[in-house]
């Protein structure tokens, strides 16, 4: 625990489904929330508003006018992908002040994610956290501690911008992920305890905490789930590794022993187009016609697959058990929707990805191309039988998907830590240029 353990204290009908399978009204025809309430809003949690928002804003692009209650409101895809479709549009990206936000949300963003490297980005390459920082190592925290403060606060004021979209969806959205640290993906109960303690520190209802979904942490899963937190799992490259993580989040809810469900939610963050740069390279190493006529394919044949076992999970005896209680389906999250090949589309990772009671978490570059251009139109289930021939047709090539799973788990987790470990770095380094002491 010396990580964290030092901080302070579908179509139109089925978007008539409530995420539990359940009859629901119509969604109301927009969640926006106007930038003067936004403002507001900023301004009682003391966060400060910039006046010049041009680098975000330009995410507001080519809205349609559309009438709410004698009203005009600006709409982006964003708001259509969630409102027909049901997906809900969330943001890979955080940095202070957190109020850049405010655009995002205006344009349809539901939530927040984040991760060591983006962290990383944003506190090495900003000044923003200077005085935080200073004050932080002045009154004796050591670098990781110093840290960790950091983030929480960030995780928190972040929670504050979309508290209201979580309301507005009875805990259906407005999330903001906080992942612990990457040293921890082969320590369970070290996973465990720092889940637990995010979750004390940052103090929010709408906080997700982030564990990967590697073996030694799938029961770590279970037991933050059985505890009554929340948890956004990250890291899943395989749907062999997917299915074990919905039955770690469905053996927690039915050992938490709770009445009502209703409060502990979670996501299952699956990667694609890692999967892509990956397998693309095997298939160029193959070098067939047949293999090279692959490329770019394999993500998204997998992840059609990963919702198909997702339909098949949350329905059935079991299930229905668990809704009685309350109980509310692990949505599927697509992570990694960025495009790594410029040869591809720039909405790959995110147009064939599109249905019901799904997260698309997306970076800048994914987000605003799918704002300019996305096509909003259920399509993650509209020829599944293509994606079993795909992926049938890999595995006829010798692709290992379980290997392909297990190779970019460990990328992944060590991707992380190298970013952590250069923060850190980087924290020292400050703290010198400052001429701070470091304990």
């Amino acid at each position: 625990m010396a990580t964290i353990s030092k901080l302070s204290s579908p179509g139109p009908s089925s978007s008539l489904r409530s995420s539990t399978g359940q009859p629901r009204s119509p969604r109301p025809l927009c969640f926006v929330q106007s930038r003067t309430a936004l403002r507001s809003l900023a301004a009682a949690s003391g966060l400060s508003v910039k006046s010049d928002r041009s680098s975000r804003s330009s995410l507001v692009v080519k809205c349609s006018q559309n009438g709410a209650n004698g009203g005009v409101v600006k709409r982006t895809t964003l708001h259509d992908l969630y409102e027909r479709e049901g997906q809900s549009p969330w943001y890979d990206n955080l940095c202070r002040p957190v109020t850049d936000l405010i655009p995002l949300i205006e344009s349809g963003v539901r939530g927040v994610t984040s991760n060591p490297a983006i962290f990383q980005k944003a506190i090495s390459s900003s000044n923003a956290y200077n005085d935080q920082f200073r004050e932080l190592v002045q009154s004796g925290k050591d670098i990781e501690s110093a840290y960790w403060e950091l983030v929480v606060k960030d995780i928190q004021d972040a929670c504050k911008l979309f508290e209201t979209i979580y309301d507005q969806t009875d805990g259906g959205d407005g999330y903001v992920s906080v992942e612990v640290s990457p040293r921890l993906a082969d320590d369970t109960e070290g996973t465990v305890e720092a889940a637990k303690y995010l979750h004390k520190v940052v103090n929010r209802r709408n906080v997700y905490i982030k564990i990967p979904a590697t073996a030694p942490c799938v029961p770590s899963i279970k037991q933050v789930i059985s505890n009554g937190i929340s948890v956004n799992v990250t890291l899943i490259f395989s749907v062999a590794r997917y299915e074990a993580v919905v039955d770690a989040y469905l053996d927690g809810l039915e050992a938490s022993g709770l009445d009502d469900l209703s409060k502990v939610t979670s996501v299952a963050s699956f990667f694609v187009s890692r999967v892509d740069t990956l397998i693309d390279k095997m298939l160029e190493k193959i070098g067939t016609p047949e293999a090279l006529d692959l490329r770019g394919k394999a993500a998204v044949a997998q992840a059609a697959l990963a919702y198909k076992l997702y339909q098949k999970k949350f329905s059935g005896p079991r299930w229905e058990a668990l809704v009685k209680k309350g109980a509310k389906k692990q949505r599927l999250l697509w992570a990694s929707t960025s495009v790594k090949n410029p040869a591809y589309p720039d909405t790959l990772y995110v147009a064939p990805l599109i249905g019901p009671d799904t997260v698309s978490t997306m970076p800048d570059q994914a987000l605003q191309a799918f704002v300019d251009h996305g096509i909003v139109s259920r399509t993650i289930d509209s020829n599944v039988s293509e994606a079993e021939g795909i992926y049938s047709a890999l595995e006829k090539l010798g692709i290992d998907w379980n290997h392909v799973g297990t190779q970019l788990e460990v990328e992944g987790v060590d991707s992380f830590k190298k970013s952590f470990d250069s923060l850190l770095d980087t924290l020292q380094e400050k703290a010198n240029s400052l001429n701070l002491v470091s304990l």
